[in-house]
């Protein structure tokens, strides 16, 4: 699935890395604790969660993570943007709650199931 289409979907806000919403991702992990995103997320992913701290960028950058969605409306502050932008990462908010933007991206065929 496109970044793009991920944006169409959950009616996010792109606050950076607009020029990079044609990248693919594989999979999604909806998570807030950073532990578990470093035992389970797969190549090419796209991370939701409502964790606002610098830890999820560098979490992120660590994992090869294509691009974060912060979930029930909540923005970054301009430091964690910024880290983002450095590291050529796409953010992204979303109004909805983590469980609900998850199930929307699943249900639209963003399961992280490999095809074939």
């Amino acid at each position: 699935m496109k970044l793009s289409e991920v944006v169409e979907i959950l009616g996010a806000k792109v606050l950076s890395g607009e020029d990079a919403l044609d990248t693919e991702v594989a999979s999604a992990c909806g998570c807030d604790l950073m532990s578990d995103v470093l035992a389970f997320v797969k190549d090419r992913a796209l991370l939701l969660t409502g964790l606002m701290n610098p830890q999820v960028v560098r979490t992120a950058e660590m994992m090869d993570i294509t691009a974060i969605v912060f979930v029930r409306g909540k923005e970054p502050d301009d430091s964690i943007v910024e880290m983002a932008k450095m590291k050529d990462m796409v953010i992204m908010s979303t109004d909805l709650p983590l469980y609900i933007a998850c199930g929307e991206l699943y249900s639209k065929g963003l399961t992280g199931k490999k095809r074939g």
